[in-house]
């Protein structure tokens, strides 16, 4: 992990953690931030960890920008997650132990993370989906994209049995419902355990079920 990407930590220590909580913050937030997450769920025997993005933001465009364009930030915040889950495992806490969360931009990270690597506890995109599109505008745009093109899924990663946890609103000014439904299906189709939680009306942030959801998890892990 370079200096630019620094960690923070919350919670306990990993040695006597039960479990492991990865949160990746969204654009213009921090790791303090995110931290303050892990703290609201009120679980006192989980260690937390946050990784910073350079300026507060994993990448400068919609998250749906072609992937041709998104690729050396995608690869620099998944480095960033690597890191975060390497110092976690370090401190004592197995892989397997440790789960991944995010919002927004934070959120699109931490799927993108699960649906290319996996070998998480769980993985919850709060206000998410997958990164990107076609750099080709294949069947040209596509209005339930914003105007984007679609993206060619082609993860081969085995996700059987892990709980995926996709929160979105109806109406998200950043996050297409159907996007959200794509993504629902790309887990669905590597095996996790994966739900989408719809919010009615518009909306961009945390919601209830999200955090409803991460508790059962994290608590029944």
């Amino acid at each position: 992990m370079d200096q630019e990407t620094p960690l923070r930590v919350g919670g306990v220590n990993p040695a006597m953690a039960r479990m492991g909580l990865v949160l990746v913050h969204g654009r213009g937030g921090s790791a303090a931030d995110i931290l303050g997450l892990g703290e609201a769920l009120a679980l006192p025997d989980i260690a937390t960890i946050a990784p910073e993005a350079p300026g507060r933001s994993w990448w400068p465009t919609s998250f749906l920008a072609p992937m041709g364009q998104m690729n050396p930030h995608v690869d620099r915040g998944l480095a960033a997650v690597d890191a975060a889950i390497d110092a976690l495992v370090e401190g004592g806490l197995p892989r397997e132990k440790i789960a991944l969360a995010g919002f927004s931009q934070g959120g699109c990270l931490a799927l993108e993370y699960a649906a290319r690597k996996g070998g998480l506890a769980a993985v919850f995109g709060l206000s998410a989906g997958l990164v990107g599109t076609r750099d080709a505008m294949a069947g040209g745009p596509q209005p339930a994209l914003y105007g984007f093109a679609a993206k060619a899924f082609d993860y081969d990663t085995d996700l059987s049995g892990t709980p995926v946890e996709i929160t979105v609103h109806e109406e998200d000014p950043h996050i297409p419902l159907a996007r959200g439904q794509e993504s629902l299906a790309v887990f669905e189709h590597l095996g996790a355990r994966a739900r989408l939680h719809v919010a009615p009306g518009p909306g961009h942030g945390i919601t209830d079920a999200g955090i409803t959801a991460m508790r059962a998890h994290l608590n029944g892990a």
